[in-house]
């Protein structure tokens, strides 16, 4: 492979369409698109400056590299990409990419990134941004910290460990969605998703898992959360009490208490939820 250490490129596409090249602390500045429809592209130590650095290329590994700010849109269209240890400081990166792989990157503003991609694989990624991996598919995620609203709206077949995430609107829409051992904290949990699943986990949210068709969580805390599981058919075995519950439609929902329970009979058929509180004095339901 060629090899390219400490260069400084300017102007549009100056390695537009190259292949096999190692590229070492090197800095692509003022001018667009440097590495469009590049393949086999090893960067080590390496600055993006400017936009569109990484368009319909393929087989890119990068490691210790930075994308500052400018360096917007810098991940679109491309296959097979691995990043480590790499600070991204540009909003709107990588989009409709396929087999991404992201180890140990941070991304200080994350607007409107991981949007439409699949096969990706984030291992200890720290994100502060909005709109966070919309409509991306076949995500296994290990460690990650994430200060942002709305993330993973539509998302589909996601397995997630070890998370923290201070997200409103979390997992909207979403479908095949697996939560383990993590924190969210967030109104609006989980609306119109389709197969949620958390286990381990703690929560506080307000109106939290409404809407939702096949909610299950296993051995969860809710803390502060208020108004859960409105219409939302629910298998939950929650640790410690529940605040309050508003009309779930179905399934069953197990606590040491629950605070409010309020079950409408003009709007939900209170026979297909069963209710149990290991504490309560009165069990009803159970």
């Amino acid at each position: 492979m060629k090899r390219i250490a400490q260069g400084y490129y300017v102007g549009e596409r100056p390695l537009f369409g190259e292949q096999d090249l190692i590229i070492e602390d090197t800095i692509f500045t003022d001018g667009e698109s440097p590495l469009k429809e590049s393949a086999n592209i090893k960067l080590y130590g390496s600055m993006f400056k400017w936009k569109y650095p990484l368009w319909y290329a393929k087989n890119i590994y990068a490691k210790d590299c930075t994308w500052f700010e400018m360096a917007r849109a810098g991940v679109w269209y491309t296959e097979h990409i691995t990043v480590e240890d790499c600070q991204i400081e540009a909003p709107k990166n990588f989009r409709r990419c396929k087999d991404l792989i992201l180890r140990g990157v941070s991304f200080p503003n994350a607007g409107e990134t991981l949007w439409n991609c699949s096969g990706v694989v984030l291992d200890h990624v720290t994100a502060k941004g909005d709109y966070f991996a919309m409509n991306s598919s076949d995500m296994k995620i290990d460690g990650l910290t994430l200060y942002g609203n709305y993330p993973f709206d539509g998302a589909r077949n996601v397995e997630i460990h070890n998370a923290r995430l201070l997200s409103k609107d979390a997992f909207w829409n979403s479908e095949n969605v697996t939560v383990y051992d993590s924190f969210i904290s967030g109104e609006y949990l989980g609306w119109n998703a389709k197969n949620l699943t958390l286990i381990n986990c703690t929560v506080e949210s307000l109106q939290g898992m409404c809407y939702i068709d096949n909610l299950v969580m296993k051995n969860c805390k809710l803390i502060h959360t208020t108004l859960a599981f409105e219409y939302s058919t629910v298998k939950a075995d929650i640790s410690g009490k529940i605040d309050s519950v508003l009309n779930p439609s179905g399934g069953w929902i197990t606590a040491d208490s629950i605070g409010d329970l309020t079950i409408e009979k003009d709007k939900v058929d209170p026979s297909k939820t069963i209710i149990c509180c290991r504490d309560c004095s009165r069990r009803e339901a159970c």
